[in-house]
């Protein structure tokens, strides 16, 4: 993996950068936009692009949830906190899985689920 230049930082702000936009207009933004710019800009593999997206959530969401939340009230915690408790039993079980199939399928799934949500917002 590629060292802390000045070019690799920069590429971590743009997709930071991104990540943020998209979260904050669509809800979105950690798998969605961090995992395909870390494998295609910076050539990340994909389990270290899904766990470094993942470390960035954590903080997207914080914000997220405060902007949306404490400023324009559209946060409902308490379903917020329901989802979050199966989505915990989930991420245990979606990282067990993915550190046993091929990188690849990993890839391919991935890619799989973008076109189908893709085809999902066109078609509504």
């Amino acid at each position: 993996m590629a060292t802390a230049t000045r070019d690799h930082t920069l590429k971590l702000a743009a997709i930071g950068t991104l990540a943020g936009v998209f979260s904050g207009v669509f809800g979105v933004g950690g798998g969605t936009v961090i995992v395909p710019l870390l494998i295609f800009w910076l050539g990340y593999g994909e389990r270290l692009a899904t766990g470094t997206s993942l470390g960035a959530i954590v903080l997207i969401g914080v914000v997220g949830v405060v902007a949306q939340g404490g400023i324009y009230g559209n946060v409902h915690v308490g379903a917020g906190l329901l989802l979050s408790v199966p989505a915990i039993f989930g991420v245990v079980a979606g990282t067990a899985i993915q550190q046993r199939i091929p990188q690849r399928a990993v890839s391919l799934l991935f890619a799989a689920l973008l076109v189908a949500v893709a085809i999902e917002l066109i078609v509504r």
